[in-house]
């Protein structure tokens, strides 16, 4: 069986978790994750904890998206996550929801 990681080393030189027979591998994420943020509305940049957004998984590109609201004005903010943004959101911490069709 070939054991070599999914990914490979980042470049800050941090290895993935090893991988362990079937069962996923826990990794801890420190509760100072902050993500950047921006609002189309007011215009306003900033920080956003893990716990401020929420990442819903879609079949398709138009139902996957990551929400937040924005902390200068009150908007919802709803905006398109791709694949790496995906990546960035659930190992950060993020709530995740997949949606799932009726059948």
């Amino acid at each position: 069986m070939n054991r070599t990681p999914a990914f490979p080393a980042a470049a800050s030189g941090i290895r993935p978790a090893p991988l362990t027979g079937t069962r996923p591998v826990t990794v801890p994420v420190p509760a100072a994750v902050r993500f950047r943020a921006a609002c189309p509305d007011c215009r306003g940049r900033f920080e956003l904890a893990a716990a401020a957004l929420r990442l819903a998984i879609g079949a398709t590109s138009r139902t996957t998206f990551y929400t937040f609201t924005c902390p200068e004005c009150g908007a919802s903010v709803r905006k398109p996550a791709g694949e790496r943004i995906i990546e960035l959101l659930t190992g950060g911490g993020v709530r995740t929801l997949r949606l799932h069709t009726a059948l």
